[in-house]
C-alpha cells in the first residue's frame, strides 16, 4: 500500500516538472513554496501545543500561510495553462499536504468526500454552523475555511432562499412545491410556520438516503402532517425530460434547487431547466441559484479542498443557458444574497 502511495506521488511529482522550458520558474518557484508552506505549517502546530502564540496571531498567520501559497498556484495556473499538469500538480499538493491539513475536520471532509460525492448535506451543515470541529492546529484550519469567500455564500444563500420562500408561501394557499437535491432541508424546517398557514405541500427529493433521514429527524419535531412534507430518494437527473418529470411529479406551483445546478453541464442544464419550467403550474415559480466565479477565488477550492466538481459561470453564462432553456427574459427577476456571490434568478411561468 505504501508503495502504491509513493508510485502516485511520483507520477505526479513528475507531472509537476514536466512543464516547458519557458515555464520552468513557475515550476520551480510552485515546487519550493509547497516546501516551505507544509514546514510553516508544522512549526506553527510546535508553538500552538507550547503555548507561544495567542490565537488571534494563530489565525493571523495561518491566513496569510495560506493567501501567499494560493497566489503562487494561481500564477503556477496563469503561466502553464496546461490542464493535465495542472490537476496533477493539485493532486500532489494535496498529498503533499495531507498529513496536516487533514487535521482540521472542515479540510478533510472536502478533500476525502465521505458521502461519496462533493457538496454533501453534512459538508454544508459545517458551514451553516459555523463552529469549528476540531483542536490543535485544525481549529484554526477550520477556523479559516469557516471564513471563505463560499462558506460565507452558503450561509447567505440559506438566508436568501429562506426569504424567497417565505414571500412566495405568503401569497399563496395549497402551493405544490418541489425541492431537487434537497440536502439536509435546513430551509424547510425552517419555514414550519409558513407551511402550516399556507397548507404547503413539499416534495424533498434527494439521491443520498442519508441526508433524507437526516431531514426527517430535523422535521420530526415540527408537527407537519405527513402530506405536508414528503421526503423521496429520486435521481434528480431523470427530471430532465418533462415527460417523466410530469408523470412522477404533475405540476408544481414552487420548484427550486440551489446548488445542485452548478454540478450540471451547460447542455444538460438546459433541458433540465427547460422542464423543470414546463412543469410549473401558470403563476408558478422556478427559483435556482448559482455561484458566480467572477465573485470569488477558485484557487481554495481546487488546491487546499479537493472540490471542482461546481462549473466556474458568470451572470453571462447563466443567461444565455436560462435564455437556450427557453425562459424570456422578461419572466425573470435576479437577486444576490448578501455575501454577492449567489445569483438567484426567479422566473415566473
Amino acid at each position: 500500500m505504501k508503495m502504491s502511495m509513493k508510485y502516485e506521488v511520483d507520477v505526479e511529482q513528475e507531472a509537476l516538472w514536466s512543464v516547458g522550458e519557458e515555464q520552468e520558474k513557475y515550476t520551480l518557484i510552485l515546487g519550493q513554496a509547497i516546501e516551505r508552506y507544509v514546514e510553516e505549517l508544522r512549526t506553527i502546530e510546535r508553538r500552538i501545543a507550547s503555548g507561544e502564540i495567542e490565537e488571534d496571531a494563530v489565525l493571523r498567520e495561518i491566513v496569510a500561510l495560506n493567501d501567499a501559497i494560493l497566489k503562487i498556484c494561481a500564477q503556477f495556473e496563469q503561466e502553464v495553462k496546461d490542464e493535465t499538469v495542472i490537476k496533477a500538480t493539485r493532486s500532489y499538493f494535496r498529498k503533499r499536504t495531507h498529513t496536516i491539513l487533514s487535521k482540521s475536520y472542515a479540510i478533510n471532509r472536502i478533500r476525502t468526500w465521505p458521502q461519496g460525492y462533493q457538496g454533501d448535506h453534512l459538508t454544508l451543515e459545517a458551514a451553516y454552523r459555523n463552529t469549528p470541529m476540531s483542536d490543535g492546529i485544525g481549529y484554526y484550519l477550520d477556523k479559516y475555511i469557516l471564513d471563505w469567500q463560499l462558506a460565507h455564500a452558503l450561509r447567505g444563500r440559506l438566508e436568501r432562499l429562506t426569504a424567497l420562500l417565505h414571500d412566495e408561501l405568503s401569497t399563496r394557499q395549497n402551493p405544490k412545491v418541489l425541492d431537487i437535491a434537497c440536502g439536509s432541508c435546513r430551509e424547510v424546517s425552517m419555514l414550519v410556520p409558513e407551511i402550516k398557514q399556507s397548507k404547503a405541500q413539499f416534495t424533498c427529493v434527494d439521491l443520498d438516503g442519508d441526508a433524507l433521514d437526516f431531514a426527517l429527524n430535523r422535521l420530526a419535531p415540527a408537527d407537519l402532517a405527513p402530506e405536508q412534507v414528503k421526503l423521496i430518494k429520486y435521481n434528480a437527473l431523470r427530471m430532465f425530460d418533462i415527460d417523466i418529470a410530469k408523470a412522477e411529479f404533475g405540476h408544481q406551483d414552487i420548484i427550486y434547487s440551489v446548488g445542485y445546478f452548478d454540478y450540471l453541464p451547460d447542455d444538460f442544464l438546459v433541458k433540465m431547466l427547460s422542464s423543470l419550467y414546463a412543469l410549473l403550474n401558470p403563476g408558478g415559480k422556478l427559483i435556482a441559484a448559482f455561484k458566480d466565479a467572477d465573485q470569488y477565488r477558485s484557487q481554495e477550492y481546487h488546491w487546499i479542498a479537493d472540490w471542482d466538481g461546481f462549473r466556474q459561470r458568470t451572470v453571462k453564462d447563466f443567461e444565455r443557458i436560462l435564455g437556450e432553456a427557453g425562459i424570456p427574459a422578461q419572466a425573470m427577476t435576479m437577486t444576490r444574497d448578501r455575501s454577492g456571490i449567489i445569483v438567484f434568478y426567479s422566473a415566473t411561468k
